[in-house]
């Protein structure tokens, strides 16, 4: 009897530990020091004494974005960079505003499930799972739609009018790749062969892209 208690007791041990969550904070607060240059899953705490309200504070989602690109959406982020109190809690916002015809391209957040709240407007949101599967549906104000962590998301804005949401995220700093500026605007860039083979495409579309997705030269 003892050593079959034993072994059920390592049995959920094993799995608990496998499958436990973020570790308990061992502080009530670590506000980030950006300047602390040391690297840690995160950033270093600042000294409590240098500690202020505005470290847990940004008012950069109360208005809408001015947009002027080519998707036509732009992304605010409410994240450790810009409110550092938020360090090692593991919550972060985002504002997105969306142009009539607006695209937030498809993405993944590495780090984090995304849930968006629609403030104004009416949007066609989705997903894609790992079987390929799309989830879609239009969305409008008032409604939440969830994008779980790591997969392949879009928004779309097919309305007449502006659009924006406010999106949660559990994750201090979820990331975020851009598909297509991911494959065809990283430094060192993908070797054209790769990127042909890949999306069964010739050199001419691939450098074609490439030039649209380039950084613009200030």
């Amino acid at each position: 009897m003892a050593a079959k208690f034993f072994a059920y007791f390592a049995v959920v041990a094993a799995l608990s530990t496998v499958a436990k969550s973020d570790p308990d904070l061992l502080q009530d607060i670590c506000v980030a020091d950006a300047s602390a240059g040391v690297k840690v899953n995160g950033f270093a705490c600042k000294n409590d004494a240098a500690v202020t309200e505005a470290d847990f504070f940004f008012s950069g989602l109360a208005k809408p974005a001015f947009i002027n690109n080519s998707v036509g959406s732009v992304v605010t982020g409410a994240n450790v960079v810009q409110i550092p109190g938020l360090n090692t809690l593991g919550v972060s916002l985002s504002r997105i505003d969306y142009l009539p015809g607006g695209l937030n391209p498809p993405h993944t957040h590495p780090r984090a499930t995304e849930i968006v709240f629609v403030l104004e407007g009416e949007l066609d949101v989705g997903f894609i799972t790992t079987a390929n599967k799309l989830y879609s549906k239009s969305i409008k104000k008032g409604d939440v739609f969830v994008f779980p962590k790591g997969l392949v998301h879009f928004q779309k804005n097919n309305g007449h009018e502006p659009a924006s949401v406010i999106a949660g995220f559990n994750s201090q700093f979820p990331g975020t790749q851009s598909i297509a500026a991911t494959l065809f605007a990283s430094t060192p860039a993908v070797p054209d062969n790769v990127l042909t083979k890949a999306f069964q495409i010739g050199t001419k579309e691939v450098n074609k892209i490439k030039s649209r997705l380039a950084p613009k030269k200030s």
